[in-house]
């Protein structure tokens, strides 16, 4: 349903889009003379307009023990820092949300999940400008989510955590070390972790509304280049830094000692982006990632046409 929405949306909007100045009037607190952005056709709407898609903050959590609603094999985010308790931030509430501002000890974090580019990431929200709330803009730059902060309203691409306009433009956050598991993995990882709550808001938790998006031919609205070497576009890949290995190649191997990095797959974890309900969806496992000496390094698992279009110029790791 809001595929469809957004679709028609960008119908009617039309060329408009392609004039920062169409912009300015929904977002007149927005510094639009700072940009990196060249081609403003880039930008379209998802179809919401601002905070359509509500993000989070400060959410509730549960002990691990007293958590009831998640199936074994749905997705989490898992945010681990040295020191504080684990914390599992469920898909099932992310892919209403897409942003959960939150402090974990002494730092603050922003997760967040792109439906439309299977990206999950979670980035630190101190900044020199100071500790920064996202939410979300309704606007997509290569179907990737825009984000944007409440305290200068400046657009953030989510993809590569780097402020594309507005008063902050150029301001990069930093990515923590953060990964996609099941709540099966986490929970028997973490007995003594924490769960997000349900969110006090009405939404259809545990269904995906982007049913088969995983299997779709090509990404929603989404012009640019295809992946090289005849990759699909959503297929999975994992990126580290500019490199990326494609998700199949680490399931096969299950293990992968590359460029300094540990690429190890476990299967157990369903896509949040197949079926109707995220529970039933088909396995795609799980990756972590580390360095040599076993700390966990921060990556993201996205789809290919994501990775091609914000690093162009990146590597392809094929083992070829």
């Amino acid at each position: 349903m809001r595929l469809t929405l957004a679709a028609t949306f960008v119908a009617i909007a039309g060329m408009a889009s392609a004039n920062p100045e169409f912009w300015e009037r929904e977002w007149p607190n927005t510094d639009f003379t700072a940009t990196t952005i060249t081609d403003w056709t880039e930008i379209m709407s998802g179809g919401p307009p601002k905070d359509g898609i509500p993000a989070l903050s400060d959410p509730s959590f549960l002990a691990v023990g007293d958590e009831s609603t998640l199936q074994d094999r749905e997705p989490v985010i898992t945010v681990e820092i040295e020191g504080e308790t684990p914390r599992a931030y469920p898909i099932r509430y992310l892919i209403w949300h897409e942003i959960i501002n939150d402090v974990v000890g002494d730092t603050p974090v922003a997760v967040t999940f792109c439906p439309l580019c299977n990206s999950g990431i979670t980035f630190d929200r101190r900044t020199e400008a100071g500790v920064l709330d996202f939410g979300v803009t309704g606007k997509l730059r290569m179907s990737d989510m825009v984000m944007y902060d409440r305290q200068t309203e400046s657009w953030w691409q989510q993809a590569v955590g780097i402020a594309i306009v507005g008063e902050l433009t150029g301001t990069t956050l930093q990515t923590l070390p953060s990964w996609m598991e099941s709540w099966a993995q986490f929970s028997a990882r973490n007995p003594d972790g924490l769960v997000m709550a349900r969110p006090d808001a009405r939404r259809a938790y545990g269904e995906n509304p982007y049913v088969q998006y995983d299997s779709s031919f090509r990404p929603f609205l989404f012009s640019g280049e295809m992946p090289p070497h005849d990759i699909p576009a959503l297929a999975r890949v994992v990126r580290v830094g500019d490199r990326a290995w494609p998700m199949t190649r680490v399931a096969e191997a299950g293990e992968l000692r590359e460029a300094g990095v540990v690429l190890t797959w476990e299967a157990g974890q369903a896509s949040a982006l197949d079926s109707a309900r995220i529970a039933a969806g088909r396995d795609v496992g799980t990756v972590r990632v580390r360095d040599d000496a076993g700390a966990d390094l921060a990556h993201d698992v996205l789809f290919a046409f994501a990775f091609h279009a914000f690093w162009p110029e990146g590597e392809w790791m094929l083992g070829q």
